[in-house]
Parts: C-alpha cells; sequence; structure tokens
C-alpha cells in the first residue's frame, strides 16, 4: 500500500477535501468536533501533508520574518530576542510556518525588499522601532504584512498592518515609586538609545514620575543596552561631585554591569546606593546582592505577535491581545537611602 493521499483522509472521515484543507490548515469553517475527527483520521493513517504543497496549494512561502536591527556584539548578550523568539514558536510551530530570521546592524530596508522579490516569507515582525522609522511605510509600499511591537504605537491606519502595544512605562514608573518610598531624592537614569521608541518612552516614565512626585530630574546617561555602556554610565555616575542615591537602568544587562562596577570602586549595594533593571532576566535573581527588576513576560509578547500576523496573513479580524502588565520585583539591591 502506497503513502495515504489527503483523498485516503476525506474518505475515511466521511468529509470533503475541502474540510480536511481546513482542519489542517486552521481555518475556520468547520465545527470543532468535525475538525478533530479529521486530524484524529490523518494520525491514524499516518498521513502528513508536504510543506512544499501545501505552499503551493495556498499560494504561500509559509514561513515569516524577523529582521533584527542591532549590532551582534549587543545580541549575543540580550536575553530578550531568545525568550521572543520561543514565544514565536510557540504559535507559528503548530501552524506549520517557519520562522526566517535575519541580522542586521541597521534597519536594513535592502532585507525586506530581498525577502519580497524572493517571495520567502509571507509577513514580518518589527521589533526595536525608531522615532521617525520608515520601515512600517516601507513594508506597506511592499504589501507586506507586519505586525509592529514596542511601546506608545499610536494608531496604526495601515491596511496591512497591527500594532502590538507592549507598555514599558508602568514598569519604569514602579521602579521610580519604589525608590522614593524608600526615601530616595537623587534618582539617575541609565537610558537605551534616544533613538530608540522604547528607549525614550522608558526614559520619559523615569523623568515624569519624579516630576509627579515633586522632585528634580536626576542625571540621565545615554548607553546602548549593552553591559560595557551600563558600566561606563555607572562610572560617570560614581565620578560626579555628589554621585545619586539610586540608579534606574532601562535594562538587566547593563544594571549588572554598572552594579558590578560600583561593587568593584567599593560602593556598599543598596548601603550606599540602590540599583533597579528591567526584563528581570533569569540571573537577577542569583546576583549578590540580587537585582531589583522590572519582570517582563517575553515569552507571551512573541506569542501574541506571531498570533496577530498569522491573522492578518489570513485577513482574519485580529483578536486582542491579553499581554501580562508589567510588575516590579523586589529584592536586595534596593534600600533605604543612605545618611550623606
Amino acid at each position: 500500500m502506497g503513502r495515504p493521499t489527503i483523498n485516503d483522509v476525506a474518505t475515511a472521515a466521511g468529509v470533503s477535501k475541502g474540510a480536511v484543507s481546513f482542519a489542517l490548515n486552521g481555518r475556520p469553517g468547520i465545527s470543532p468536533d468535525t475538525r478533530r475527527r479529521i486530524l484524529e483520521t490523518a494520525e491514524q493513517l499516518g498521513w502528513a501533508p508536504s510543506p512544499r504543497a501545501r505552499a503551493l496549494s495556498v499560494s504561500k512561502a509559509l514561513a515569516v520574518g524577523l529582521v533584527i536591527a542591532r549590532p551582534p556584539e549587543i545580541l549575543r548578550a540580550d536575553a530578550f530576542f531568545p525568550s521572543f523568539i520561543a514565544g514565536l514558536e510557540a504559535a507559528l510551530s503548530p501552524r506549520g510556518h517557519a520562522l526566517l530570521l535575519q541580522v542586521a546592524e541597521q534597519a536594513d530596508h535592502p532585507a525586506y525588499r530581498r525577502l519580497v522579490q524572493e517571495g520567502r516569507v509571507d509577513g514580518v515582525f518589527v521589533t526595536d522601532l525608531r522615532v521617525d522609522d520608515a520601515r512600517p511605510a516601507l513594508l506597506e509600499e511592499l504589501g507586506l504584512p507586519a505586525v509592529l511591537i514596542g511601546p506608545e504605537l499610536g494608531e496604526q491606519p495601515r491596511e496591512r498592518q497591527s500594532g502590538l502595544g507592549v507598555d514599558d512605562a508602568p514598569g519604569i514608573r514602579a521602579a521610580v515609586e519604589h525608590l522614593i518610598a524608600l526615601g530616595h531624592r537623587d534618582i539617575a537614569h541609565v537610558a537605551g538609545p534616544l533613538e530608540m521608541v522604547h528607549g525614550r518612552s522608558r526614559r520619559r516614565a523615569w523623568s515624569q514620575t519624579l516630576a509627579d512626585a515633586g522632585l528634580p530630574e536626576g542625571t540621565c546617561v545615554e548607553a546602548d543596552f549593552s553591559a560595557e555602556s551600563g558600566a561606563r554610565a555607572m562610572g560617570v555616575l560614581l565620578d560626579q561631585a555628589v554621585p545619586p542615591t539610586a540608579v534606574v537602568f532601562a535594562n538587566d544587562l547593563m544594571a549588572m554591569a554598572g552594579l558590578s562596577l560600583a561593587l568593584a570602586r567599593g560602593v556598599s549595594v543598596p548601603g550606599d546606593l540602590s540599583v533597579t533593571g528591567f526584563d528581570d532576566v533569569e540571573i537577577s535573581a542569583h546576583l549578590q546582592p540580587s537585582l531589583t527588576s522590572v519582570h517582563t513576560d517575553v515569552v507571551a509578547w512573541g506569542r501574541a505577535a506571531a498570533t496577530r500576523l498569522l491573522q492578518l496573513i489570513d485577513l482574519e479580524e485580529p483578536t486582542p491581545a491579553d499581554l501580562p502588565a508589567a510588575r516590579l520585583v523586589v529584592r536586595s539591591s534596593t534600600g533605604p537611602t543612605p545618611r550623606r
């Protein structure tokens, strides 16, 4: 007996070939019971679709793209993207879509044009949005469905695009309010690149929270999310005539490097200086002292982004993304303001 075909599945399940296609591609139009019966029949017969044949049948690449616009030396140490990609795969794999990953040092417009010209992807994810980013307009021009991920996205009028708003301001606000409650009045900030939307939004949240509390804005040092830049920024702050009593970092990688430099200089954390991070990567809880940080569910962001992009590709109405709110995890790196 030869390899079972889609006709064999349809006959054994008592349905049409079209119903089998709907069930296997996760499309609406059949009842849950019928879908379950078809999938069980296909499994019993040992039938699996050829990815190439499936792609040809639906005139799609059955792949989506992620162009990461960060220098490799920063990307290799960043815990965000492995978690984000894990979330993407959790939603893409069951639907039979592959993830095509490219790394570029800048928002590489030719990379997107090549993906379209070669028909390699059905849609893309856009991360690390810049202020006045030209990529959304380019992707609209190319007719490529896209999900834009980041804070402060606002209205997205383009037809084939959807914004997945990830609001980081509440997390930064919680960190600053925590430090104020401990008595700190000179709270500095080590920001990410201010040409990045999330670098700017985190800086704005820090500044606004201080203003709301009637406190002057502390020193802000712009960095690039790397460990080296975090240590360098901490050095700048500690070299001030009157160093701050607390520092809010825009990510954990910079915070951990900054904390290490402070300890190496003989600064007591949190006795002389309190430090907070953002992302709450796993190692944050195992440092000495352990790092107070803003916890975000990056895997959930990836899962929601992939679900939204598949809906755009299939011309379905996007469903609301129920993303967990950021929350502050208080650990040993923060304490009462020192007496000077």
